[in-house]
């Protein structure tokens, strides 16, 4: 029983570092008998408990109480769209219009970047790509040649964590200057 759960908790530890971002959707998998999900319940539950406690807070990005910049800055995929707080920004390739289809759990692993008024162009953006669509709640969205922009929530500033990671049916990637996606 001790290396059952042993076992269970290095399968769980392995899985939250290889979850460590974009795939926050649940998935589903044959169900287990009962007596190993209970086991295996407890085992998460101790994982994440100690987990969290090695694990500095990130900065979660926050809603623009302005308007947004956005800006161009380095990152290991080469010159980037970033905001103003050195926060990574990222597209959704699912979206296919300047209309975002990423809401509930979705945008609380992929918050929106938002803006209240223009958003700013910032060093090395074309302030002409730059835009807004309004989500179902009236918030405006950013907009970058017409792709809506998201934060991951689980980087910190100047990190690069999430690019080309999929998740909630397709691919986030970050956008050069020119507003395309990156491979």
């Amino acid at each position: 029983m001790i290396a059952f759960r042993a076992l269970a908790t290095a399968a769980v530890l392995a899985t939250l570092a290889l979850a460590a971002c974009g795939d926050d959707e649940e998935t589903t998998t044959a169900a287990a008998p009962q007596e190993e999900a209970a086991e295996s319940a407890a085992a998460e539950d101790s994982a994440a408990e100690d987990s969290a406690a090695e694990k500095p807070e990130k900065k979660k990005p926050k809603p623009s109480q302005g308007a947004a910049e956005v800006k161009i800055a380095s990152s290991q995929f080469g010159e980037i769209l970033f905001d103003a707080d050195d926060q990574a920004i990222y597209l959704f390739d699912k979206e296919t219009s300047s209309k975002p289809d990423c809401y509930g759990d979705c945008a609380a692993a992929w918050p929106p970047v938002l803006t209240v008024g223009d958003p700013a162009a910032g060093s090395g953006v074309d302030a002409k790509l730059l835009g807004t669509t309004e989500r179902d709640d009236g918030r405006a969205q950013v907009t970058y040649n017409g792709h809506p922009l998201y934060y991951y929530a689980h980087e910190g500033p100047g990190e690069v964590k999430c690019h080309n990671v999929e998740g909630f049916g397709g691919l986030w990637l970050v956008l050069d200057a020119a507003g395309n996606a990156l491979s």
